[in-house]
């Protein structure tokens, strides 16, 4: 029998057809090939990408060459541009406004690797901490609002380039999905006067049914309504709404944490494509009591389609309690 299961934090109700479900180990999918013969983000192509934002290199090393371990440029094809001033206007009952902001790319590792989990995980470390020293600069333009920082993996997922990056996308506007999480955040705090997140992590601790990894600084879950097949939220134990807020040692933590999942993510699946994103509190705000910051993972291992678009709903065909239990199996 098909299942509907709530989201607590957004409201959004997701469909569980486990009759449409194959065995986990049937997702699985093939090893995609380098998009691109002659890589510009490969140390020594610095010249073909925009000169360098951010790095971390050799101390003897000379910007805009080889020598770095992690190099953040802009996009060389940005969503938006950080020249130039908002000028909201009105037309009637619609708005519109330049489209300002931040659009820079991570790189993580100057040799060509197409998985995190193939580089060392001291460069993903600096890179995480690249994150955050990105996001707190650009957090002192009056003009942004957000910045997310998010992940895509494999040409399903939506990457142009196969080498390892992420990328930082500010806007002048909250995104609509980080609204509705922090919405519905602050009404379950104005009822409980509790942060739901930190409920959600003592729930499923207690419960274990849903936990891929624990930690004492983090918890990796399958969320109760998982929207995707091995959907997975690395949710910090300490409360911080801000991910520039989190310690160094936090960072540190996280990124030790983010490997393993990936790594059991890529072993059990076969290197599926996949998105990732982080999740934190707008520029903006002071520190949230009601909201704390978190990473989503997302697998491409279904499509999306007309019924998904169209509804709002999403159809899931593996029980998160059984992707969990599959993910958890694996060591990294």
């Amino acid at each position: 029998m098909p299942e509907l299961r709530r989201d607590p934090v957004t409201g959004r109700w997701v469909i569980f057809s486990t009759e449409r479900s194959r065995r986990p180990a049937d997702f699985a999918t093939e090893k995609e090939e380098p998009l691109v013969a002659s890589c510009p983000f490969c140390a020594g192509h610095e010249a073909q990408t925009p000169p360098e934002i951010y790095a971390v290199r050799e101390p003897a090393s000379a910007p805009n060459g080889p020598g770095w371990r992690v190099r953040v440029v802009p996009n060389k094809f940005p969503a938006l541009r950080i020249e130039g001033d908002l000028d909201k206007q009105g037309e009637g009952l619609y708005d519109k406004m330049n489209g300002v902001g931040a659009h820079e790319v991570f790189v993580e590792g100057g040799e060509h690797a197409t998985t995190i989990t193939a580089i060392p995980g001291s460069i993903f470390r600096e890179t995480v901490h690249a994150y955050r020293a990105r996001l707190a600069d650009l957090k002192n333009d009056r003009r942004l609002a957000y910045g997310l920082v998010f992940k895509n993996v494999g040409r399903r997922a939506g990457a142009s380039i196969a080498h390892n990056h992420s990328q930082l996308i500010a806007t002048p506007v909250v995104p609509i999905t980080v609204r509705q999480e922090i919405a519905g955040a602050r009404q379950f705090f104005e009822y409980r006067g509790r942060c739901i997140y930190c409920d959600i992590l003592r729930q499923e601790r207690a419960s274990r049914a849903r936990i891929v990894l624990e930690t004492d600084a983090f918890a990796a879950v399958v969320p109760y309504a998982a929207r995707f097949p091995f959907e997975t939220w690395v949710v910090p134990t300490r409360h911080v709404s801000h991910f520039e807020d989190a310690s160094a040692a936090e960072l540190d933590a996280f990124a030790e944490t983010v490997l393993v999942v990936l790594g059991r993510l890529e072993r059990s699946l076969g290197s599926p494509p996949y998105n990732l994103a982080i999740h934190t509190a707008p520029f903006v705000d002071a520190p949230l009591d009601h909201y704390h910051w978190h990473l989503e993972i997302m697998p491409r291992v279904t499509e999306t389609a007309g019924f998904e678009w169209g509804s709002g709903f999403y159809i899931n065909p593996v029980l998160p309690e059984d992707a969990a239990k599959f993910l958890s199996n694996g060591t990294r």
